[in-house]
Order: C-alpha cells, then structure tokens, then sequence
C-alpha cells in the first residue's frame, strides 16, 4: 500500500467532540468516520484490523467446534413475537414494515434466529451438542451513543449459538467458551481482560460472566475484591451493610423548610448520611403503579436489582405527584393506591434515624425500623460503594470502570421452549434443548484495545491485529535512495509481508507522525545522511528496537523480525 493513496485524513489536532483515547486515535489516524450518532464508517487500516480479530475469533470458535453460519440482519416479527422479546424490549430495538405493509425488525441478537434456524434441522438427541457462530450487522438504538465505537448503534459482533440435551452438557461447553474467549483477548493483545460475574438482562437465564478491560474509559463499574480476586459487575454485586446504630428514642416530628436533599438534611441535623432513611421513586413500565424503595442515606438503588424485584423495566421519577410529597418522602404514614414500597436490606434494624414525614418541610426524628415498621420484609436494592464488604472472603471491595468487550450466558430454555423447539431423545421422549449464547463486538474489541496500548502519539498495535507489519518512511532525497526504497517495498510485498510505503513529498515531521498514528510494529526509515553511508533505520513502533542496518541487510533484518513476530502469535 502507497499511503499517498490511503483514504482519510490524519490529523493534527484532537477532533473536538472526542474524549476518550480510543475515539481520539481513530478519528486521527484516518481509521473511522463519523456518519450519524453512533455510526460510523470504517476505513482500510481499521477494516484490516477488524478482519484479523475476526479472523482469530473464528480460529478459536473452530476450536471448539463452532459450525460459521450467517443469519439474515432483517427478521419478522413472528420470530420474536415466539419468544415474546417484540414487546418486552424497549426501544432498542428498531421495529420497521416492509413495502408490503409486514412487520419486521433489525436484529439486535439472534438467539429467536438462531432457534428458527436449526428447530427443524436437528431433531434427534444424536445430533446434540452444537454451536453456530456469525460475523454480523447488529443495529441496536442506544439513547446514549460516545466514545467512537465504544458505544454505537450499529456495529459488528460475532455472536454464537450452542445446543445442549442437559444443563451438565451445557455447563461443560460453557468453561469450554469461557477459555476461548481468554485465548481471543490474548492473542488480540489485551490479556488483562477479565471475567466479571454479571446481571443476565434481556438476554435471559441464570449465569452470566462479561469480559472486562479495566480502563477509565469503561462505562461499567466493577466491584474487584483484591483479597481474593473476585470480579462483579455492581449490577449484580452484593454485600454485607455494616450496621452500628443508635439505642431508640422517641420519635418527633421536626420543622425542616427547604431541606430537601440528603446532603441538606445531614448538615441540618449534623449527623452521617448513614442515619437517614431516604426515598428512591420509580415508574413501572406497563402499569400505573409508582415504586418507592427506602434504602440508607449512604447507599444508591442499583436499578438492575429493583427491575428483578418489581419484574418490569423501572424510570426514575422526580417532580409532582398527588400521593407523594417530594423532597419529604418517608416510610411512616405513606399513603397511596397504586404505591408500591420497597424496603433495601442496608435499613434493616436500623434505629434512631431521621426520614420524611410525608408532608412539606416536615421530618421524623427517632425512627426505629423495628419498633415503627415491624412485620415489613426486606430485599437488597442496593448499589454497592467502594470499601464495602466482600462477601466470598470478608475483604473490602475496589471499584473499577470497564469496558465489556464480549459476554457469555447460560440461557437455558428461555427460548428453545417459548419457540417450541424440541427432539426425541434415547427413549423417543419428546425433550427440549438446552442453549447458551456467547458474543464479542469486534469494533468494540478493536477501540479496546487501543485504549490498552498506545502512547501520546498514537496507537501501539500489537502484531497479531495490526493493519501492516512494516511501516517505510521514504523522506526526501536521491533518486537513487527512492529506487532503493520502492525495491525493497516490492521484495517485501513478493514475500508475503504486509507493507506500507509513504511516498508522499512531505516533511520528515508529517511522515513520522503519520506513522505514530497508524501504530505499525516496526519501522524502516530512508533518510538522505544515512543513505549516503549505505544505511538505513529501522526501529520498532513500542521503541523496543532502534538500529542502524546496511542497506544490503535491511530485507533480512525486516524479514527476522516480522518472522520471529508472526510465528510467536500463531
């Protein structure tokens, strides 16, 4: 490849709107562009890049048998209407009507076609276990699309189906997915991933683990226990409130105007957030019932939680409402038909605590949960906060931000059963299989990591995904020293090594910053001084390697290089 002929702009200065390291890069270096919110076009080096961590993906799914299928992007409705998830899926999922007036969808996953797929195909218990994986469009509309292809509507995912005749069977391959899925984000160059215990979603089932880059540009937080090395999503993590409270004392309503926040509350009454019963308020998605959970002052609702307890989708609610007087809201006297209250574990014997009096500028003072609400029962709706306690071993948790770049889930027979997908097993009874689902974003995949290796000046990319293997920076001078260079850019490329020549008549200074941002693992520089002398640079994008070679050794120094690079990633 002639850079002079390489499509995009590499560029100077941080697009405006970037934050995040990978979303910078990439938008530098030429590899994306920006089309609508959350989509974008891909360019030749990242559209190199993504074919080879498409490539290792597929080698590791073949690995553990995976059959490469490839499933329409565009279902009917019919499909998901046999799983139910048409209408339990909010507006993520984009629902559209063809010509013909029929009501169709953009897949966002595949699971109902990967069912349909195979329902009749396999029928008989010898053809079980299997699994079928694709490399395919996904469109999903996601309210809050940033970070470059961190987070998009439409993207590419390799997503994986597998088939069981027993939760055992599927528990097998599940470890078997599991270890395929660290070789992945091995050998595409972020080891550091790890496995994170998290909430089953949309998806449905009982387990779940997302693989997690720990970086500060994650979106998702991470409860990491450093004692005993456990990882959780804090959708899903759970602990042990500490509770020290007071003796009772008897409650009293005090005068409190305009004290309305937690914050404002504890300096009125110069106590700790942890002794105020504070209110969380939320709408229930398809009912006009409005849930209102009591949880410690110190603590957050984790809606995730709260969506299982309540078994609908939940929104926060703030302003007016008839039943309930905001800014004031408490556990003693709460009055309203379609209320639903919701006590969080961190309460649970809690004493001597201030809440709302459920009217305006009025709080209780000396509320004691046993003696006051007795005979109410209590869930964990609570966010953990750092330093809390770990519950496998007692040690105190981190929080992290991380990015998922891939997910594994045991499904069950969410949807083998709702699509009524069955076989006859040994004894010719009818049985109905059990199914997992694994997937990974690859753009995702590929902002991950370069989020995990680059420097100030542009991306690092690890051999194995890189979009060329040498970089040649012809700076100006001779005729002769230009012959040289296109010589061994065509002994190169005969070869069978990856090459990018830039022949561009620019200074030193753009050419070297040019190559910094497409991050290619080694380097060859031809400049005039050391040409003269029969020499040539060759260095190593991570700076590993910097050395003066003769011109007459440079294809044998390069080729060892890239040799000993390629046979160390296969």
């Amino acid at each position: 490849m002639l850079l002079s002929n390489l499509l995009g702009e590499r560029l100077r200065e941080k697009p405006a709107d970037a934050k995040i390291i990978s979303q910078i890069f990439l938008l530098r270096g030429g590899y994306i562009k920006y089309v609508s919110n959350g989509s974008y076009s891909l360019l030749l080096p990242a559209v190199k890049i993504a074919a080879k961590i498409e490539g290792i993906i597929r080698d590791e799914m073949n690995k553990i048998g995976g059959q490469e299928v490839l499933m329409p992007v565009v279902l009917p409705r019919e499909l998901w209407d046999e799983s139910g998830r048409y209408e339990s899926v909010g507006s993520e999922l984009l629902r559209i009507k063809d010509r013909g007036g029929r009501e169709m969808l953009l897949a966002m996953t595949h699971e109902e076609g990967a069912v349909h797929l195979v329902r009749d195909e396999v029928t008989s218990y010898g053809r079980f276990p299997f699994m079928l994986y694709q490399f395919q469009t996904k469109f999903r509309d996601e309210p809050r699309c940033k970070g470059g292809l961190i987070r998009v509507r439409e993207f590419t995912m390799k997503d994986a189906y597998s088939f069981h005749t027993s939760q055992k069977d599927l528990e097998s391959y599940y470890k078997k997915c599991y270890q395929a899925y660290e070789n992945v984000f091995k050998r595409i160059g972020i080891p550091e991933v790890v496995a994170v215990a998290s909430d089953t979603g949309m998806m449905g089932g009982k387990v779940a683990h997302e693989f997690m880059l720990l970086c500060d540009a994650g979106e998702d937080t991470v409860c990491v226990c450093e004692q005993c090395g456990s990882y959780e999503n804090i959708e899903v993590a759970a602990t042990e409130v500490e509770k020290n409270y007071s003796e009772e004392t008897a409650i009293s309503e005090i005068y409190t105007p305009d004290i309305e926040t937690i914050d404002d509350l504890a300096g009125f009454f110069k106590i700790k957030k942890s002794e105020i019963i504070k209110s969380a308020v939320f709408a229930v998605e398809g009912s006009n019932k409005i849930a209102v959970v009591f949880i410690r002052g110190d603590y957050e609702v984790n809606e995730t939680k709260l969506k299982k307890i309540v078994k609908a989708e939940i929104f926060p609610l703030e302003g007016k409402n008839a039943a309930l007087e905001f800014g004031y809201i408490g556990p003693l006297n709460l009055k309203g038909e379609n209320i639903v209250t919701i006590y969080d574990k961190s309460i649970e014997g809690a004493a001597s605590m201030v809440a709302g009096a459920n009217k305006k500028g009025y709080h209780y003072k000396g509320v004691s949960v046993p003696r006051d609400l007795s005979g109410i029962t209590f869930v964990d709706t609570a966010r953990v906060n750092a330093g809390d306690k770990c519950l496998k071993c007692g040690g105190s948790y981190t929080l992290k931000k991380g990015i998922e770049v891939g997910n594994i889930f045991q499904l069950g027979t969410k949807y083998t059963s709702a699509m009524k997908m069955s076989y006859l097993d040994e004894n010719g009874q009818n049985k109905t299989p059990v199914m997992g689902c694994y997937g990974i974003g690859v753009g995702r995949a590929l902002a991950s990591v370069l989020e995990a290796r680059h420097d100030d000046y542009g991306a690092i990319w690890p051999f194995a995904i890189a979009p060329w293997h040498i970089h040649i920076n012809l700076l100006s001078g001779s005729a002769e020293m230009q012959k040289a260079a296109f010589a061994l850019y065509n002994k190169l490329l005969r070869a069978g090594f990856e090459v990018i020549l830039d022949d561009r008549k620019v200074s030193a200074g753009i050419q070297f910053a040019d190559a910094d941002l497409l991050g290619v693992p080694y380097r060859i520089i031809f400049g005039a001084k050391n040409f003269e002398k029969g020499q040539v640079e060759f260095a190593s994008r991570d700076k590993s390697v910097k050395e003066t070679v003769a011109l007459a050794e440079i294809y044998k120094t390069a080729a060892a290089y890239v040799k000993k690079a390629l046979k160390s990633v296969k």
